[in-house]
């Protein structure tokens, strides 16, 4: 069975009536998190929303005024995912979201179009495509493309655009000698749906798809990645996705021009020499903060009245920095605490000192500290989420020092 989204791609709305209700739960993306949403999926007498399929995603709308979250092929039927119940018989109004239905035409007709000129140019097989939420891939059978055939291909797919070619639908039946029977689904029943690119391409296709080529408006192909096995993946934009990422470009190039004050042919050669200059200041400060943990312990252990317990917290730093203090103060006669990062917020934490001392407040500090740690051998290290407690840390070790006669010295 066709649905009319399939006869007629271009229909915006579209009245029908409720075959069947049926209570149903599925599991969508939320903020990262696929979580679970019980709802019902309603099965219509005909649909304008297209089920996902043929690597193109599913159509969004409404029916009635309830918002459609999924819709998925089972056999001939469409089943649509809503929140709410309908009654059987139910006379109903369809709403496609006509921004996500054009973009998915426009892609659709440009894969076409791109593979049928890759194979008869190149002779490269596409294998399989996605339909990106921001970009899409043609995965094309060859380990790598020539120099000038993406630039030559682009070419001639934006030639074809311009020509203005008739994209038509076509029903065959299913023993039609015209009709090639590979990559039908096991399911598939009635008519095979052809896709008629005029001169250019015919093949078989459930997807929905611009009438003609010049409403693509325009391809990009932004270039090849290597994919798997002796694949290449093609990447481009068609249609809207062009200007939308023209706009981008042309706000992120504003932006730079802005921040480097240089022209965007400048750009790339002023953040290389942004990069390598911050190597080396990186390199520069490494440096100084390894001689600053020098300093600080030696600072400490030249102190006669230094006591048994050292604690320091320092907004730069790394484990190396820590480490170094700790390693040049000793740890065996006094309890050291060292953070890293910003004063409340994450960081790093290293406790040494006696291993009965450490054993007993690494695991208590870490927790104050909402970290994770671990370690032997009189020292235990580990992240911090948050610094905020590191005062009540400090407390703790005092609290234990002082009942071993320890004394509190805190070098900053």
């Amino acid at each position: 069975m066709a649905f009319q989204c399939q006869r007629d791609s271009y229909m915006k709305e579209f009245v029908t009536s409720v075959v069947s209700c049926l209570p149903a739960e599925i599991k969508l993306e939320s903020n990262g998190k696929r979580e679970k949403v019980t709802g019902f999926n309603v099965v219509l007498k005909d649909t304008i929303l297209f089920p996902e399929g043929g690597g193109q995603p599913d159509d969004h709308g409404t029916i009635e005024s309830w918002p459609v979250l999924q819709v998925t092929r089972q056999g001939p039927e469409a089943l649509h995912f809503i929140t709410s119940a309908l009654t059987q018989g139910q006379e109903v109004l369809l709403k496609v979201d006509w921004e996500r239905r054009f973009d998915h035409m426009q892609q659709h007709s440009g894969q076409h179009l791109i593979t049928a000129l890759a194979d008869s140019m190149f002779e490269y097989k596409t294998t399989s495509w996605e339909l990106g939420r921001h970009r899409s891939s043609i995965e094309l059978d060859t380990a790598t493309v020539k120099p000038g055939e993406m630039e030559a291909l682009e070419s001639v797919v934006n030639e074809k655009i311009r020509a203005h070619i008739p994209v038509s639908v076509q029903f065959l039946s299913i023993d039609d000698p015209a009709v090639r029977s590979r990559g039908l689904p096991d399911d598939h029943a009635g008519p095979i749906r052809i896709i008629d690119i005029e001169g250019v391409d015919a093949n078989m296709c459930c997807g929905t798809h611009v009438s003609n080529l010049s409403h693509l408006q325009v391809i990009k192909i932004l270039g090849t990645e290597k994919g798997k096995k002796n694949k290449t993946n093609l990447i481009f934009l068609a249609g809207n996705r062009v200007l939308k990422y023209a706009e981008k470009s042309y706000i992120t190039e504003k932006s730079l021009t802005a921040l480097l004050k240089t022209m965007p042919e400048e750009h790339v050669d002023a953040v290389d020499k942004i990069q390598k200059t911050m190597k080396r200041l990186q390199k520069s400060n490494l440096t100084i903060l390894r001689n600053m943990a020098v300093l600080i312990a030696q600072n400490f252990k030249s102190q006669p009245d230094r006591g048994s317990f050292f604690s320091l917290h320092n907004k730069d730093g790394d484990n190396e920095f820590m480490n170094i203090i700790a390693n040049e103060i000793g740890f065996q006669d006094t309890v050291i605490f060292l953070t890293v990062g910003e004063e409340k917020g994450a960081g790093l934490f290293l406790i040494a000192g006696p291993e009965d001392i450490i054993a007993a407040l690494g695991p208590q500090v870490s927790e104050l500290l909402q970290g994770k740690g671990s370690g032997k051998g009189g020292r235990f290290q580990g992240k911090a989420n948050s610094l905020a407690k590191r005062a009540e840390a400090e407390a703790l070790f005092l609290k234990v020092c002082n009942s071993v006669i320890c004394h509190r010295q805190q070098a900053l």
